[in-house]
C-alpha cells in the first residue's frame, strides 16, 4: 500500500529521475493529523502546480514537539498510508526534524507549496529553492477545515459519554 512512501535519499533519486525526463517538482510537508477535506483539496491543487507532487512528512516525535504531547492522534505510518493512497500524491518521506529545511535542501524541487497561513519569508526550504531557480507558492486554505477544529468538535460532542455510535 505504501509504494510510494520512500526514504529521503530514495525520493532525492526519484526527483532527480522526474526532473531529467522533464518534469517539474512540486514539494509540501506538514503534519497531516486526521486526514481531512481541507488537506484533500490542499493537495490536488499543489499537484496542478506540477508533474509529481511529493509529501515531506512530519514523524511522531516531530509532531509531539510542535504539537504538544497528546499528538498527533494517528501515526506517521497511518498518516503516510492516507497520503500515499491520494491521487494527487506521488510521493511521500518522513522527516524527523522540527522543520523540514534540510530535506528540501537535499531535494531541491523546482516548486515549493504551503498554506497562504504562512508568509513565503518564514516557510523552511524556500531559501534554497528560490536560490536553485525554483519557486514558492502559497495556496489558499478551505475555511473551517483543520485537524484542531475535528478534535475541538469530537470533544465537545463526545466528552464524557460511554455510548459512543449510539445516536
Amino acid at each position: 500500500m505504501n509504494n510510494k512512501l520512500l526514504g529521503p535519499e530514495e525520493t532525492a533519486g526519484q526527483i532527480r529521475n522526474w526532473k531529467s525526463a522533464g518534469k517539474k517538482v512540486v514539494f509540501s510537508n506538514g503534519c497531516f493529523d486526521i486526514l481531512h477535506a481541507g488537506h484533500v483539496h490542499y493537495l490536488a491543487a499543489a499537484r496542478e502546480l506540477g508533474d509529481a507532487l511529493v509529501i515531506g512528512l512530519n514523524s511522531d516525535a516531530s509532531v509531539r514537539r510542535l504539537k504538544g504531547a497528546r499528538r498527533p492522534i494517528c501515526n506517521e505510518l497511518d498518516r503516510s498510508t492516507l497520503l500515499c493512497a491520494l491521487e494527487a500524491v506521488d510521493a511521500v518521506t518522513i522527516f524527523d526534524e522540527d522543520t523540514p529545511e534540510s530535506l528540501i535542501g537535499m531535494l531541491l524541487p523546482d516548486i515549493l507549496v504551503k498554506g497562504a497561513d504562512w508568509p513565503v519569508e518564514r516557510i523552511a526550504g524556500a531559501r534554497a529553492v528560490l536560490e536553485s531557480g525554483g519557486s514558492v507558492q502559497t495556496l489558499p486554505l478551505i475555511e473551517e477545515r483543520s485537524t484542531s477544529g475535528i478534535i475541538e468538535t469530537i470533544l465537545q460532542r463526545y466528552a464524557g459519554r460511554t455510548d459512543l455510535g449510539k445516536d
